[in-house]
């Protein structure tokens, strides 16, 4: 009885205290939605700020006049890190070059090549957006020719299995729209019933680099010409035929829309005298490399660089592709001395590459003369503490927002590309290799690379 007592006098104390805080809520006196008081409009004089003291040490911004680090002591930096005990054994490469002069101010072991794990992107971003430019586009093609319509491949692997957004880069353009597309053109034609085919012959020989060791099927898919998506395997591992696997989600969009398709989807190159019945076109290759450079996708750079091949008149094959960045840094006049290609996305540990050619592309693009090639590869690299590779990386030092960086990790080899702006606002190219570790070191090896080197480049006033 007491219980009850109490409950009673407690949900009736309840209900009186909501309604007068309801009562107040009303006039305005305390916090909540109601407001039953006058509104007063009187003019209020805007309230002086006071500054905030901002943490840390402040970039002053880029400038002509901006000093320049001194040589001596960023190459104190490179010896450091050579030097680490966390890196017993290894190479270190380091090359840094001052972007408004091209002076070199480090060349430790620079022109020394070594594996760059996925640093080698930048080689491959490189060529194809100065040999295509970066509004190049891939196209998608549904052809028809006698009874069976033809899927070919042109590079597209962010083709979204049903409809496509062309506000989006990774599906921005549908197999489901080229299948509706390609529908309504067979209508008008009479056409009721065909068979499916896809054409995935752009691309010639293996779709696997003999150069990828054992267990790397985890990070790289087969190199194909078209796919559904590249991008959404990478935690679940790769189809074992991608293209077929598009060409598939293509005949049943088609059977969707009205066609009916016969028998299973083949394999054969397009006729010769095959007629066009749609086609759908990718993002521009700078958005697309955007995608591949950010998240470091092995399977987009390859195809990337056969893309490339193919379109230079080369074969469209692992040779082939690395024959056509070769070639195309070649044109653009850089020293590629030293450089080994097994592939262009830097899996494979065969790759030598000396931190000066990477540092060259690197101050080139940041550098007058780097153009809308320069701007495209720049903006692609992740920024530290933000994006991409580098989004949990640098937070809370003074490489964060000021570190653009492409990222290389393999085993027994961690590498970094990139710019840096200093403390003194004076932008620098950079690329670091760390390679030859003991198996298992890669965390400490990029330890080592960070504390050493990249974030006093960052937080340097070092003036020469």
């Amino acid at each position: 009885m007491r219980k009850a007592t109490i409950a009673v006098l407690t949900a009736a104390t309840l209900v009186v205290g909501g309604a007068y805080y309801g009562l107040a809520d009303a006039l305005d006196l305390a916090p909540g939605p109601l407001s039953a008081a006058e509104p007063s409009y009187a003019v209020q004089p805007f309230p002086t700020p006071s500054p905030v003291e901002a943490p840390g040490p402040q970039i002053t911004g880029l400038a002509a006049d901006a000093p320049t680090p001194s040589a001596t002591v960023l190459s104190g930096y490179a010896g450091t890190l050579a030097g680490d005990s966390l890196i017993p054994g290894a190479t270190t490469g380091v090359s840094v070059i001052d972007v408004a002069t091209g002076t070199e101010l480090v060349d430790h072991q620079a022109s020394v090549p070594l594996t760059p794990a996925s640093s080698n992107k930048v080689l491959t971003a490189w060529a194809s957006l100065s040999a295509l430019g970066g509004g190049h586009r891939m196209e998608t093609r549904a052809v028809l020719s006698g009874g069976t319509v033809t899927l070919v491949g042109g590079g597209d692997v962010l083709l979204a299995a049903d409809a496509g957004d062309p506000s989006a880069v990774v599906g921005h353009a549908g197999l489901g729209d080229l299948a509706r597309a390609a529908a309504a053109e067979l209508t008008g034609q009479g056409v009721t019933s065909v068979g499916v085919a896809l054409d995935d012959t752009l691309f010639t020989g293996p779709a696997w680099n003999s150069g990828w060791e054992s267990g790397n099927e985890a990070w790289v898919g087969q190199i194909q010409p078209i796919m559904v998506d590249v991008t959404a395997y990478g935690s679940t591992g790769y189809p074992a035929d991608p293209a077929m696997e598009a060409a598939r989600a293509f005949s049943q969009a088609l059977s969707a829309a009205g066609i009916t398709v016969t028998g299973e989807v083949t394999r054969a190159a397009a006729p010769a005298g095959a007629t066009k019945l749609a086609s759908v076109q990718s993002a521009p290759l700078a958005d697309v490399l955007s995608v591949s450079i950010k998240a470091s996708d092995n399977t987009m750079t390859e195809v990337e660089g056969r893309v490339l091949a193919a379109a230079t008149g080369r074969e469209a094959s692992f040779t082939g592709a690395t024959q056509a960045v070769r070639e195309q840094l070649q044109a653009d006049g850089f020293d590629v001395t030293g450089l080994t290609l097994v592939d262009v996305c830097g899996l494979a540990k065969g790759d030598k590459v000396p931190a000066h050619l990477l540092t060259q592309i690197i101050a080139r693009a940041a550098g007058a003369d780097g153009g809308t090639v320069g701007r495209d590869l720049l903006t692609a690299l992740p920024v530290g503490a933000l994006d991409g590779t580098l989004s949990d990386r640098y937070v809370g030092t003074s490489a964060a927002g000021v570190v653009r960086a492409k990222t290389g990790s393999l085993d027994q080899t961690v590498s970094l590309t990139g710019t840096v702006v200093t403390a003194d606002g004076r932008l620098l190219a950079y690329s670091v290799i760390i390679d030859g570790f003991p198996e298992g070191g890669m965390w400490s090896a990029r330890t080592a690379m960070d504390n050493d080197l990249i974030v006093p480049l960052s937080g340097c006033g070092c003036r020469g």
